[in-house]
């Protein structure tokens, strides 16, 4: 596959993930009451829900002044952005677990900086919990950035790995 074939299907991939989350976010903005609604998917452990996060993830900065957290928030992800991007364009040599990795993290980070630049605050709805053990709820642009750290991890310890050693007899 050409470079450029691999770019366009890394950034496709990318814009599936930004597709899926916006339609996601908006499916449940429009069905289910916010901080009050819900809907039961697998009892005891995973509702659908409406809850808006003005924080990071685990609402880390949520109690932060307005006028501070947002440009932070849209600095850090706008920068980190820049960096997958550079770092996805480069890598498209051939198709990788590091390259879908890449574009995975960036829909996931567009997806979500989508919502904190137009509202301040971003749109989360899986619910996942074990009797009183609750974790945060969180949307499908979050499940693509943990995939995708997920899998960079994979690729970090199982990847193939390309040696820049030497391997002549030493004289």
């Amino acid at each position: 596959m050409s470079r450029s074939a691999l770019r366009a299907l890394y950034f496709s991939i990318s814009a599936v993930v930004i597709l899926l989350d916006r339609v996601t976010k908006l499916l449940v903005a429009r069905r289910i009451e916010l901080n009050f609604g819900s809907v039961t998917i697998v009892p005891n452990y995973f509702t659908i829900t409406h809850v808006e996060n003005t924080g990071a993830a685990f609402s880390l900065f949520a109690d932060w002044s307005p006028h501070v957290r947002i440009p932070l928030l849209v600095g850090f992800s706008t920068l980190a952005m820049v960096v997958v991007c550079y770092l996805l364009w480069n890598s498209a040599k051939k198709f990788s677990l590091g390259g879908l990795a890449l574009a995975f993290i960036l829909g996931g980070a567009v997806g979500n900086l989508y919502d904190r630049v137009l509202f301040g605050r971003v749109t989360d709805f899986l619910h996942l919990y074990i009797g009183t053990h609750i974790w945060p709820d969180f949307n499908l642009a979050d499940s693509a950035i943990v995939t995708g750290a997920t899998l960079l991890l994979l690729d970090l310890f199982f990847g193939s790995s390309t040696s820049t050693t030497d391997d002549s007899p030493s004289r």
